[in-house]
């Protein structure tokens, strides 16, 4: 009996390493949301140098990109030209500029260019909470009746547009 008892310690420690590995197994850029398959939360945010911004009742009626980004990320000017492609190809993307200054982000949109059709400030980060929003780039797929379709984390790379959100989004506008 003496014997079984020193294998319970390692019995426990076998365990919590295979759950430690199992973590570390898994993609962090594929944080599950809640917000799958609902409304858009309500928001009307103001925009950047003076111009116009945006409310969530203002994006309905297509399907769309919402953006989030901020001139302090570091993943966001990997992501930037991926932006103007997609926005080239017809797809109406709008931006939330996060937790950030709002001159600091129009003069990061000044050097980079600016692929929005729309920006919009959320300095405090308000409306990112009601989104569950963990980190900049965040990209949502929002229908033309304003339900989050889909939530990308991390910057979108061209296999994200040609694998996921480009079949997406041309559902989202085939539908009646």
């Amino acid at each position: 009996m003496k014997r079984l008892i020193f294998l319970v310690p390692v019995v426990l420690f076998a365990a919590l390493i295979a759950v430690f590995a199992h973590g570390l197994t898994q993609d962090p850029s594929r944080i599950p949301s809640v917000m799958i398959d609902r409304p858009l939360p309500t928001f009307e945010l103001a925009g950047l140098d003076g111009k116009p911004g945006f409310a969530s009742s203002d994006v309905a009626g297509e399907p769309h990109l919402l953006n989030l980004f901020a001139s302090w990320c570091a993943a966001c000017p990997q992501e930037h030209p991926m932006l103007f492609q997609i926005a080239a190809s017809g797809v109406p993307v709008f931006g939330i500029d996060w937790k950030d200054d709002p001159a600091a982000a129009a003069k990061w949109l000044a050097q980079l260019g600016n692929p929005y059709r729309r920006i919009a400030a959320d300095p405090t980060a308000r409306t990112g909470i009601d989104l569950g929003v963990t980190g900049v780039p965040e990209t949502f797929v929002v229908d033309k009746h304003g339900r989050i379709r889909y939530k990308q984390t991390g910057p979108i790379t061209a296999a994200d547009w040609s694998g996921t959100l480009q079949p997406m989004l041309a559902k989202l506008r085939s539908e009646a």
